[in-house]
């Protein structure tokens, strides 16, 4: 099957023979198939589904667009912040290991002076508590990133298997111009969603405004950077006959209703995704799909 070749990009960044192009697989047509194609309409747009009862033909291609690894951002901030706070709990381990000495020595001749025979053990005791609680340990926020980092890893495994179905699943894309970056930007028959992944413990909730809450943390900034970033990249791949959706993939945290809209976002957990996408109608053929699959993998880059 010849790949399928959309109009040229108007604004001249349709890839060049040099840049590798989206992976394109082919299996055998099924008898579904093969009626489906014998009776659709020859003169039909092949990139448009939208026709008058007739079944548009299930073509088998799957596209491959990579840019980033999932995840990789995050767990880049999180080494960069551990690296930083070890190096000033390095420079703070003289005063440590003073504290930890001197608190030993004064602990075992307090117990010198009441049961001699267990001065030592005591004062031994009593140093490597203070030693251990003096311990470098990471900070909660920047604990934060690693966990987050894991849930776009586990996101990023939840949305693999939509690339058999026609889906292209692109990761940790850098908005350009920005610090920001999209957790996960997915094209296929459903149109184009940009997916944030954020693990949350605890709960979420709705107030009585409409309003949504972590336990005691509005999150509408959130929820406005999310729509921000899917805006950014409505205008970056130039495709005005459709929105792109945002929505927000949730791990760890039970969501309402099992699913709800604030701020213009679609907020449900991260193991419904691949359900969520298949039932969204069908608005794109599978040869814009691989197109805008392409014209993204270009425009973006890794944010890691």
């Amino acid at each position: 099957m010849p790949r399928p070749q959309p109009d040229p990009d108007p604004d001249g960044f349709w890839p060049s023979c040099n840049d590798q192009p989206p992976g394109v697989s082919i299996r055998p047509l099924t008898h579904a198939d093969l009626a489906a194609l014998l009776t659709h309409d020859h003169d039909q747009d092949p990139g448009d589904t939208r026709n008058s009862g007739v079944p548009a033909p299930v073509l088998a291609i799957r596209v491959q667009a990579s840019v980033g690894r999932p995840g990789a951002s995050a767990h880049t901030e999180y080494r960069r912040r551990r690296a930083t706070e070890l190096a000033a709990w390095t420079h703070s381990l003289p005063w440590r290991i003073a504290a930890v000495l001197a608190v030993g020595l004064a602990a075992r001749l307090l117990a010198a002076q009441f049961v001699s025979h267990l001065a030592a053990p005591a004062g031994a005791i009593v140093a490597a508590g203070l030693a251990w609680r003096l311990r470098f340990r990471v900070t909660p926020d920047t604990m934060a990133w690693r966990r987050g980092a894991a849930g776009e890893r586990r996101t990023a495994r939840l949305l693999a298997p939509l690339e058999r179905h026609g889906w292209a699943v692109l990761h940790d894309l850098a908005i350009p111009g920005t610090q920001a970056n999209i957790d996960h930007l997915v094209i296929g028959p459903g149109g184009v969603l940009a997916i944030d992944t954020k693990q949350y413990r605890g709960r979420l909730w709705l107030d009585h405004d409409g309003l949504l809450w972590h336990g005691r943390h509005l999150l509408v900034a959130t929820l406005r950077k999310l729509r921000w970033a899917a805006d950014q990249a409505d205008e970056l791949l130039g495709i005005a006959d459709i929105q792109i959706l945002a929505i927000m993939a949730v791990h760890g945290a039970n969501v309402p209703w099992g699913q709800l809209t604030a701020d213009g976002v679609i907020v449900a957990p991260a193991r419904r995704m691949p359900d969520l996408l298949q039932a969204l109608p069908t608005i794109l053929g599978p040869e814009r799909v691989a197109w805008l699959a392409d014209r993204a993998r270009l425009r973006f880059h890794a944010a890691a």
